[in-house]
């Protein structure tokens, strides 16, 4: 690398690493409603974990993107993961390739979900030729000593488990989203005592009662099946969703281009993100509105689905200028548009209790502003949020307490800053993607790496940090901080793992390594200052070839008058705080 281009690279993509909070850590008790025992620890064969599920990225449903997560978390661990899915059908057109190996999992890809259009009747017919596409995979593919895990996507996906193990004996786990038939029967589609409906139920007591596992998204629904199947109590398990808290961090509306673009950076903003369906009560919220048309207070929906529309008309009807409708927004924008408000909104329609789950909740505590939840009294969203202190909750219908609510935080902005601080602590004590894929590896039986495989990494070469190089005298984890690659959080946890005796005679850095949180050429390149900051951070791994290219073009074609990690900024790279640590601390070493 020429030395022009090594004293340009000065700002370092960091990639999944980046961390921007500095909330104090305090472990939180999780409400007995909510919560869910610690299941032992199980080992099963080497085979692989098998993943099959009718959404999956680039679509845009919320549950192909949190299996997402789980299966490139699962994968970075070592597990071999395998995705049986279907091709983009959800707010997303295009064609993927039917065969991919992303970040260490397998993907395949049928094309039966693209074949009629998206209306409810084509969606049943799609997901039957999705699960028929499914079994056949599942009977060339799939293993005695592999294990299954099927979603609630298509809702009768997991009558396959049943079949596998039933003629194969393949072990396998429901992960529940939503509760059907319970979901077609609390909206009016069909009676309790219809035969489709009856023999759904039979299928339910089928699959449920050779399941190695059931997961369930809270409390409420793990109440709801126990009602019906008092025999599954042990075998079901509460999984909370998570969100990446070092993804999407809290970001002021100033600072924000999304809420400058849309005109949102001035006025107190109320946001409603994600699907619009059936299962949501879209209209307590317009009432909310309609209440509050004359007050400098503007409702942003954004997303889609099938009240998306009513909705527009209700709001073109009553003249409801305070109302802004916006389609979907790439994964990317997120961090962006869920930052863009000053508070957020949920909502079940009356009778979802327990079977439906709304997957938003976490990322918009993870943005760090209030919730306000509309619900049922009993609704375990009650629990959460009275724990975690960050809003409110509100009964179905109740449209008056809630304006008075969104009118207090509006001339109240230092309570609205508190209850999203208190509700990120919470999200992040609790409802992480490493929290969670902990509890999902015990109840799928998987083997526990951390003990096995990434120890010895840790003792690799790669690993063995040396210090007899010109080291800061400061610690690290402080200076990992400073420069935005760990939180206050992951300090706090890596110094309570090292009190103990299981890591005690591991580095701070090694334990960080180990966590997943920083990569061993960071952790040597932080503590090594006898190179060119340019050259360092490039063999660190911090800044790829192609990302440098891409800036420095980037720069000679729009953005001239930019310094090289302004642009690194602009495009979601970098995260201002590493800026800031870099010229601080590694310039005077050229």
């Amino acid at each position: 690398m020429n030395k022009k281009l090594a004293q340009r690279q000065v700002y370092p993509d960091l990639d999944s690493s980046l961390g921007a909070s500095s909330l104090n850590h305090k472990v939180t008790q999780l409400h007995p409603k909510f919560s869910s025992p610690a299941l032992p620890f199980e080992s099963t064969s080497t085979g692989r974990l098998c993943i099959i599920t009718q959404y999956y990225p680039p679509d845009y449903a919320p549950t192909g993107q949190l299996i997402n997560d789980l299966a490139n978390h699962l994968g970075a661990q070592g597990q071999k993961t395998y995705v049986f899915t279907g091709q983009p059908a959800y707010a997303v057109d295009c064609v993927a390739q039917k065969h991919e190996y992303l970040n260490k999992v397998t993907i395949r890809r049928s094309q039966a979900t693209r074949f009629f259009s998206s209306r409810i009747r084509h969606k049943l017919v799609n997901g039957m030729l999705f699960v028929l596409r499914a079994g056949l995979f599942m009977l060339k593919q799939v293993k005695h000593q592999d294990t299954l895990l099927l979603t609630s996507a298509p809702p009768f996906l997991p009558i396959l488990g049943w079949f596998g193990n039933l003629l194969f004996g393949i072990p396998y786990v429901c992960l529940i989203y939503d509760l059907y038939p319970e979901v077609v029967v609390n909206l009016d589609v069909a009676s309790q005592t219809n035969l489709l409906v009856k023999f759904w139920e039979f299928c339910n007591r089928l699959t449920f009662s050779r399941a190695k596992g059931i997961i369930v998204m809270n409390g409420s629904m793990k109440e709801r099946i126990v009602k019906k199947y008092p025999q599954l109590q042990q075998k079901i398990s509460v999984i909370h969703n998570w969100t990446d808290p070092d993804k999407i961090v809290p970001l002021e509306k100033s600072e924000n281009w999304f809420a400058q673009q849309h005109g949102l950076a001035d006025k107190f903003t109320v946001l409603y993100s994600g699907n619009s369906g059936r299962c949501h009560d879209m209209e307590t919220i317009l009432e909310a509105a309609l209440k509050l048309r004359d007050e400098p207070i503007q409702f942003v929906f954004i997303g889609d689905g099938a009240s998306y529309q009513t909705c527009v008309n209700f709001a073109r009807e009553q003249g409801l200028n305070n109302c802004l409708f916006l389609p979907y927004q790439d994964r990317s924008v997120l961090p962006y548009s869920l930052t863009a408000c000053d508070v957020s909104l949920v909502s079940m329609k009356q009778g979802m209790e327990g079977v439906v789950a709304p997957s938003k909740l976490y990322s918009m505590l993870a943005a760090g502003r209030p919730v306000a939840a509309i619900c049922e009294s009993h609704s375990y969203l009650n629990h959460l949020i009275k724990d975690a202190k960050c809003g409110a909750t509100f009964v179905n219908g109740d449209s008056e307490n809630l304006s008075q609510f969104l009118r207090a935080l509006a001339s109240q902005p230092k309570v609205a800053q508190r209850m999203g601080r208190a509700g990120r602590e919470y999200l992040v004590s609790n409802f992480t993607l490493e929290i969670c894929a902990k509890q999902y590896a015990r109840v799928l039986g998987l083997h526990e790496k951390a003990k096995h495989g990434l120890v010895s990494q840790a003792q690799s070469s790669a690993v063995r940090f040396n210090h007899r190089q010109r080291i800061y005298r400061r610690q690290i984890g402080q200076l990992l901080k400073e420069a935005g690659l760990l939180t206050e959080v992951q300090v706090n946890d890596i110094l309570t793992m090292q009190s103990g005796k299981q890591h005690s005679g591991l580095k701070f850095g090694e334990i960080a390594v180990l966590k997943g949180w920083v990569r061993p050429e960071v952790v040597n390149s932080i503590l090594t200052l006898n190179k060119p900051i340019g050259q360092l951070l490039r063999e660190a791994g911090l800044l790829t070839e192609g990302q440098i290219n891409d800036i420095l073009k980037t720069q000679d074609i729009q953005h001239g008058g930019l310094r090289f990690g302004e642009v690194a900024v602009l495009k979601g790279w970098v995260h201002p705080d590493t800026i800031n640590f870099v010229l601080r601390k590694y310039e005077p070493a050229l």
